[in-house]
């Protein structure tokens, strides 16, 4: 990533969550990448870090990618609508989301992934400004500016919903992941 967007976000006070971040958490993994995945804000470890999904959510999020065969280091790039954490884990706000509308889109214009997943409700708002369930959007293509969109369930919802049985969400997510893979196969 051009070192200037990432000191030019390391600087950002566009939004209140500039006084109370540790670090800006812009991305981890490949920026060459055809995949991108978007989730909501950081948490705490990922404040401390700055790299996104690096906590409970993040190693249950490794996992499912890696269970389907995607490497996590080199076939995604991950980042989050919101590049600071919100005080107390909350939702990040509509101004919150609009202050890092164009650090989103400055990372979605330099990594041009093929599909985006979207990971969580928050995320879809911030991208298809669709505000609902995801349990009825999850596991169905979108398309959104010429790229292919999955909205997934959050891994940290998953981690509240533990089960691997048949039609629990993990194994829904695992199967939307599939659906991911085979897109990118096809493409």
């Amino acid at each position: 990533m051009d070192s200037s967007i990432l000191s030019a976000c390391d600087s950002c006070t566009s939004c209140v969550l500039s006084r109370t971040r540790k670090k800006v958490v812009f991305s981890r993994g490949s920026e060459k990448a055809r995949l991108m995945l978007i989730g909501e804000a950081p948490g705490a470890s990922e404040d401390a870090l700055g790299k996104p999904f690096v906590g409970r959510s993040g190693k249950k999020l490794n996992f499912l990618l890696e269970s389907v065969g995607l490497n996590i280091h080199e076939d995604i790039y991950i980042c989050n609508a919101v590049k600071c954490r919100p005080p107390k884990n909350r939702r990040p706000t509509k101004l919150e989301m609009a202050a890092c509308r164009p650090w989103l889109a400055k990372q979605i214009q330099l990594v041009d992934p093929l599909v985006i997943i979207l990971a969580g409700s928050t995320a879809v708002e911030a991208i298809l400004g669709i505000k609902g369930g995801i349990t009825s959007l999850r596991g169905n293509w979108r398309q959104w500016e010429g790229r292919w969109v999955m909205p997934l369930f959050h891994p940290s919802y998953l981690l509240r919903n533990p089960s691997l049985n048949k039609g629990s969400p993990s194994e829904l997510t695992r199967q939307d992941l599939l659906k991911v893979k085979k897109m990118l196969e096809r493409s």
